[in-house]
């Protein structure tokens, strides 16, 4: 791909999609993860055009425990998917959020 627009996508927590249900770990990355997407598509792109995938969790041994590929497909399978990643701890505002996802994409001119 040569030139492109640059999509941020600031985080995304599951309650971007409204009130987050439970406080499931997975079901909550799922949601934060399609929530990006969401984005992604409004913007005009597609999940190929994502560059950077920064996973913002309240918990990094919950992440790890919870992102082995028994315990969530979909994260193990954007992980190996998305050139840059990486997994930090923080406490959100909202104290029911366990994942925030924020990213960048490069989407076609």
């Amino acid at each position: 791909m040569s030139g492109g627009r640059t999509l941020y996508i600031a985080g995304q927590t599951a309650a971007s999609l409204g009130e987050i249900p439970n406080d499931d770990f997975v079901d909550q990355f799922d949601r934060a993860l399609a929530a990006v997407l969401e984005v992604v598509k409004e913007a005009g792109g597609k999940p190929a055009d994502l560059m950077t995938f920064t996973i913002f969790v309240s918990s990094v041994d919950e992440y790890i425990a919870r992102s082995s590929p028994s315990a969530n497909a979909t994260a193990s399978a954007w992980a190996a998917t998305i050139p840059a990643w990486r997994a930090r701890d923080l406490r959100f505002v909202n104290p029911r959020a366990k994942v925030e996802i924020q990213a960048i994409a490069v989407l076609d001119d």
